[in-house]
């Protein structure tokens, strides 16, 4: 699928949500952004794409209720009149000692990581139908690809983004007939966390195989590669710069 004067829905995408957004634009895209509570942040990456010569509009949406992914669909319709491609990049990271998990935070888990991309593109499937196809890019985790978990405190975490890996298998197999792709992104190493120190970052660039943390462009060109193709679905690719082989 050529990118030239096709929209595109990015959910969360915040840091490095911006750069994807951005490096569509130059392929000539238009964006549909939504946030939750960034809205500072969305309408800045919305400025960056308008600068580029594209158009894009952000939209409030807590992409784990339905009535909001419908909502967000329907916005992008309104303004653009069609809706190819999805990129399912909303989710939550964080860790919880197994004992104390809670309800409440294993919910918000896999609201945010899992349920978030089902219910989006449910809601965008119908539009994409209409348009004679589109791409669907879910975004997992290394660790769920690699089906091994390694790190303590994060069952809740690991479990919904093992989820997108099934979801997105699934959707591929339902939707093909549509000309409707649909895969998966599995990020490593590829952007710190603010909070995180000058050791521990050091630490992950070192246990990663090129010794580096990979960068938002990387995941970039991932996104751009999978809407892109005409013929790879059902596949979650990683980018971990081999920390899998490690």
């Amino acid at each position: 699928m050529e990118l030239e004067n096709r929209v595109v829905v990015i959910t969360g995408g915040k840091r490095i949500g911006r750069i994807v957004a951005k490096e569509l634009a130059h392929l000539g895209a238009d964006l549909v952004l939504s946030y939750r509570g960034s809205k500072n942040e969305a309408g800045a990456t919305a400025s960056d794409v308008h600068a580029l010569g594209r158009r894009a509009i952000a939209v409030v949406a807590d992409v784990s209720k339905a009535a909001d992914c419908d909502s967000l669909i329907a916005s992008a319709l309104e303004a653009f009149g069609r809706v190819d491609a999805l990129v399912n990049m909303a989710s939550v990271y964080g860790s919880t000692p197994f004992n104390e998990l809670t309800e409440a935070l294993w919910d918000k888990d896999i609201n945010v990581n899992l349920k978030s991309a089902f219910l989006c593109s449910k809601a965008a499937v119908p539009a994409m139908r209409a348009g004679g196809g589109g791409r669907i890019v879910n975004f997992a985790d290394w660790l769920a690809r690699s089906g091994r978990p390694a790190y303590q405190g994060f069952v809740s975490y690991y479990v919904a983004k093992a989820g997108v890996i099934a979801l997105t298998e699934a959707l591929a197999l339902e939707l093909a007939a549509d000309q409707i792709l649909v895969n998966a992104i599995a990020p490593g190493p590829i952007l710190p966390p603010p909070d995180m120190a000058p050791e521990e970052i050091a630490t992950v660039a070192n246990a990663t195989p090129v010794k580096r943390w990979g960068g938002e462009s990387e995941i970039a060109k991932a996104v751009i590669a999978l809407l892109t193709t005409d013929f790879i679905t059902g596949e979650t690719i990683r980018v971990d710069g081999g920390r899998h082989l490690a």
